[in-house]
């Protein structure tokens, strides 16, 4: 038995308990992966909440964690006990939530952790690293070119930000209020906006000195979108992962015609379905966290049996950085 972290309805944090579950052995292809550490994701509150569509009751969470390996099913060879593991992300919650003492999850999806680094720190790595790396695999971002990124302060902005100092880009953080705005300088932007106070479009052309940003890494969609394509330079890119704005937008389309922009759609899990930009991903991640060019940034650790309080501190939006949760 293991403890694990269900919910049996629908709702707020306070419907996360943690339940005695027989995990059992690793079936084909399966590594059971005794979890040391594991970081909270926004879209598991959605899953939570009921907005992913129905599930079975009691359901599983999680979609992130790393451990240890403790044992592997038949034909698994790239992993045995006592190796430390971390799981990429894209798997069903309900065949694979990963929140808990114990999880089986498919060989194929682990990366190995670098010595260097803690298994606190590897639970924060993966999703955000994973989702900015669009910025290398879809935006193919070079040195000298301007990156704006909203929603800053999140764990996958900051992964952002530091993926384009590694490429030697300019990274443009973007953030609603000026309380974190100094954090993000201290973090690495080189520019940051606040845009409760400032004209977005305005700030991004004179800090571009009116050329206007190559590539925009958007997590907020919605009516600020019209605006953001106002401020890009002739032939960017728009890469769309979040909609904290609301689901749709009114676009003014001269800007994207004239421009010759790329608007782009994108999904994380893209970037695992297929083995050779998986390990794309696993390579340029791992080196990067090996070598300390990306260094994971922890708001803040609670332990397991404080699930629910780690849950009410993800939606109060007061982090910066990646909540995680140690077992």
């Amino acid at each position: 038995m293991a403890r694990i972290v269900r919910f049996h309805e629908f709702g707020g944090p306070e419907v996360l308990q943690i339940d005695d579950v027989p995990v059992g052995e690793p079936g084909a292809g399966e590594v059971r992966v005794r979890v040391g550490a594991f970081g909270l994701n926004r879209v598991e509150t959605l899953y939570r909440s009921g907005q992913f569509g129905p599930v079975t009751f009691p359901a599983r969470i999680g979609y992130e964690m790393a451990g240890t390996v403790d044992a592997v099913g038949t034909g698994v060879t790239q992993w045995r006990a006592g190796d430390r593991v971390a799981a990429l992300f894209g798997q069903s919650m309900e065949d694979y939530g990963t929140h808990g003492e114990q999880v089986l999850y498919p060989a194929d999806l682990l990366v190995p952790v670098p010595r260097s680094i803690t298994l606190e720190q590897a639970a924060a790595s993966w999703m955000q690293y994973g989702t900015a790396y669009a910025l290398v695999e879809v935006a193919h971002i070079s040195a000298g070119q301007f990156v704006v990124i909203n929603a800053a302060s999140s764990s996958v902005g900051l992964a952002a930000i530091q993926i384009a100092l590694r490429e030697g880009a300019v990274p443009i953080a973007i953030t609603r209020g000026r309380d974190k705005a100094s954090a993000l300088a201290e973090l690495g932007a080189t520019h940051v906006i606040v845009s409760d106070e400032e004209d977005v479009p305005a700030r991004i052309m004179a800090i571009t000195n009116g050329q206007g940003a190559q590539v925009a890494f958007d997590a907020v969609g919605g009516e600020p979108l019209s605006a953001l394509l106002t401020a890009m330079a002739p032939q960017g890119i728009v890469i769309i992962y979040g909609m904290l704005a609301g689901y749709q937008c009114t676009l003014a389309l001269p800007p994207l015609m004239l421009a010759n922009l790329t608007l782009r759609g994108f999904s994380a899990d893209l970037l695992v379905r297929d083995a050779a930009s998986r390990h794309r991903l696993a390579d340029y991640v791992g080196s990067g966290l090996a070598d300390g060019t990306l260094i994971p940034v922890i708001d803040r650790c609670f332990s397991l049996d404080d699930i629910v309080e780690a849950h009410r501190h993800l939606e109060s939006n007061r982090q910066i950085g990646k909540i995680v949760v140690t077992v």
